[in-house]
């Protein structure tokens, strides 16, 4: 188990500031040897993929969705906020599937619990609902048992959720922030992250309507061309040059694909003229959030931090405006998130504090932590 050295020295070796290093040192303080009654799990939404990196790219947003599980002297679930009307209350619901593999790992019966979800992640809007539940379920569950998780040359938890969920693009980014490349290596799930540049923003259109990533996975081809390997081979390469050098401009190149959009159009015939939209109106990329139905595009300031900038020099806003506008055009209702990377994943908390900022406009919506 990490300690304080370890947080320390992963800080600096990936440049964290001060804020995400002290989210980092908060949730590894949080795994204590005694187990709990009662304890809350944060977990933030992912985009997955961006573009070419199908099954082992993904990123953290600063979306969030909250679990709050208690020993109990009957099983109950209180869910409130995106899917409540969809999400089951039983079993079956992916938050307890990953208290169950938590117990199932450390080889202990899972007790009686009372659950409660606060979900501000969309639901089933390929924005990593699923993988959040998953995670916040392993989190809580291992947070309650009082078992700590080897990391160093493990990733125990990445194991534990990977073998839920069935790749880490959308896990990855869930347990450790920022942007992650993540593979099997043979003997285990593997993963790392991504230098993210400072002053990035994602404006994510997300459609009325859901997608289920079942059905997006069965307009996917078995075999491909050699030359979309290479296309991709190619746009991933240029994906992570652009996000390490910060040089925004790539990712024009660098969220295109040839492995998964494409195929994935026919359901989801909004996503061509919204990345076009997008690209039109500023945004440095722009691609399929996951499986979809959402739209994510990449934006940032004319330079420097986008925080420290005017309005009128920042892109979102022209671009999320541009999203509703070419959506408008063709029937797909919907509204836009204006949201940023975050550095850090799912954390355990004592006490939760949310802001809700102002809304600028009405069909756009700011979301901070």
């Amino acid at each position: 188990m990490w300690g304080q050295a370890e947080v320390t020295k992963f800080a600096e070796k990936h440049r964290l500031g001060e804020g995400a290093r002290a989210d980092l040192k908060k949730m590894f303080d949080s795994f204590v040897t005694k187990s709990r009654r009662r304890v809350t799990v944060r977990v933030p939404a992912t985009t997955a993929n961006m573009g070419p990196g199908f099954d082992c790219a993904g990123m953290a947003l600063d979306v969030w969705n909250e679990l709050t599980v208690e020993r109990a002297s009957s099983f109950s679930m209180e869910i409130e906020g995106e899917g409540a009307q969809k999400l089951p209350r039983d079993k079956s619901n992916l938050v307890v599937k990953g208290v169950e593999a938590a117990y199932k790992y450390i080889e202990q019966e899972v007790p009686t619990l009372r659950y409660y979800t606060l979900n501000r992640i969309p639901f089933a809007k390929g924005m990593g609902s699923s993988s959040a539940a998953i995670v916040s379920g392993i989190l809580a569950g291992l947070a309650l048992a009082g078992f700590n998780l080897q990391v160093k040359n493990e990733e125990e938890l990445l194991q534990i959720a990977t073998n839920l969920e069935g790749h880490p693009d959308n896990v990855a980014p869930c347990i450790y922030g920022g942007f992650q490349l993540g593979i099997h290596n043979g003997s285990r799930w593997w993963t790392d992250r991504v230098t993210m540049p400072h002053g990035l923003m994602c404006v994510v259109f997300c459609p009325d309507h859901a997608t289920e990533t079942s059905e997006a996975r069965l307009l996917l081809k078995e075999q491909i061309a050699m030359q979309d390997a290479i296309f991709n081979c190619g746009r991933v390469a240029v994906l992570v040059a652009a996000f390490a050098t910060g040089n925004m401009e790539w990712l024009r190149h660098g969220t295109e694909d040839a492995l998964h959009q494409e195929q994935r159009a026919p359901i989801h015939p909004h996503l061509k003229p919204l990345i076009r939209a997008a690209l039109d109106a500023g945004a440095h990329g722009a691609c399929l959030s996951g499986a979809g139905p959402a739209v994510i595009a990449f934006t940032s300031g004319r330079c420097g931090d986008v925080t420290a900038q005017k309005a009128s020099e920042r892109e979102e806003f022209n671009v999320a405006e541009a999203l509703i506008a070419a959506a408008d055009e063709i029937g797909c209702p919907g509204h836009v998130l204006i949201t940023k990377p975050v550095e850090h994943g799912g954390y355990i908390v004592s006490e939760t504090k949310v802001l809700d900022p102002e809304n600028r406009r009405s069909r756009i919506h700011y979301v901070q932590d």
